[in-house]
């Protein structure tokens, strides 16, 4: 059993680890201001974990609440954060506020506390403009957008930090990760989420370009997993390391919209009817994205069980149920 803040564990992928931390015995506080998060995420987690589970309103880019978050707590998962390229380029200021003061308030907090390992929310779109296939954590390109930027900052003040204070850190760069609870609603919604409520409503997609742009889609459930075995890791050599975190296969858009319709055409045959609709190309995508997954599984033992295909069918059941 140990003690874990997890910040921004009101939204997707801050719930889903919040569930599976307290599921194994661990006591847990969450962070979150509700920007992006929902109180509902956490509302069964309240209830059935009254002695292990406490809640903090709070905002990342005020220092005083994350040191209250971060009291007498031994880990911290980071993922506080505003996503989206499309809402950084529209306003950079905020995605930077929250992105990097925000991160940078969370590290000393972290360590005035004497957090014993800080693990944080790394992204793919630090790979910017690198051309290579698949992507290895040590060859990076110039970033396509100012959320790409915040989140190599992350990286830089994380490894300083280690350098200079001696704090324990594992970044985590996330490769579009999807499933139960992403929020299909609001004008930043990922493409998964988006295009099923699309789709249940008979709506058309819309693909940005010819739909040929590939993605290596992971689900939520491999996320959960590296994430407590960056916690629980004992080898030295895996600490102050960052991590692909995906599953290591490539999806093109137009895949994917044809596994959704697959998928979701067995609830609702009319689905498999529905034409998807082009349009042009989004500033500041990454037009292929493939993950390297060989540094974490020899430093952390990861095995991801979900395929992009059996992630996707568990998540059209989700939203099948629930939206």
């Amino acid at each position: 059993m140990i003690k874990v803040l997890v910040t921004g564990g009101a939204g997707f992928i801050g719930s889903n680890l919040c569930e599976a931390l307290l599921e194994r015995g661990d006591i847990v506080t969450c962070l979150d201001n509700f920007a992006t998060g929902h109180i509902e995420n956490l509302l069964p987690l309240i209830e059935k974990y009254p002695n292990c589970f406490k809640l903090v309103v709070g905002d990342i880019r005020k220092l005083e609440d994350c040191r209250k978050a971060v009291k007498g707590m031994e880990y911290v998962l980071h993922e506080a954060a505003l996503g989206s390229v499309p809402r950084s380029i529209k306003d950079p200021i905020t995605s930077n506020e929250v992105n990097i003061n925000g991160f940078l308030n969370m590290l000393i907090a972290s360590r005035d506390e004497g957090i014993k390992r800080f693990i944080f929310a790394a992204s793919s779109s630090t790979y910017g403009d690198s051309q290579s296939l698949p992507k290895e954590e040590d060859v990076i390109g110039k970033p396509l957008s100012p959320y790409a930027i915040t989140k190599y900052v992350n990286e830089l003040y994380a490894d300083v930090f280690a350098r200079t204070y001696g704090m324990e850190y594992i970044g985590l760069r996330y490769f579009n990760v999807f499933g139960r609870r992403q929020d299909p609603f609001g004008a930043y919604a990922a493409v998964i989420p988006l295009f099923v409520k699309q789709l249940m409503r008979h709506e058309n997609p819309v693909i940005n370009g010819d739909g040929e742009y590939s993605r290596d889609f992971t689900y939520i459930d491999n996320v959960i997993q590296m994430n407590q075995l960056a916690l629980d890791a004992t080898n030295f050599d895996a600490v102050n390391q960052i991590y692909n975190t995906a599953f290591g296969e490539r999806t093109t858009l137009n895949q994917l919209v044809g596994y959704l319709k697959e998928f979701l055409g067995e609830f609702d045959e009319e689905i498999r009817k529905i034409e998807i609709l082009h349009g042009p190309n989004r500033v500041g995508d990454i037009p292929y994205s493939l993950a390297s997954i060989d540094k974490a599984k020899s430093l952390l033992g990861y095995a991801p069980q979900y395929s992009m295909r059996l992630g996707l069918q568990e998540t059209v059941k989700w939203y099948w149920n629930n939206l």
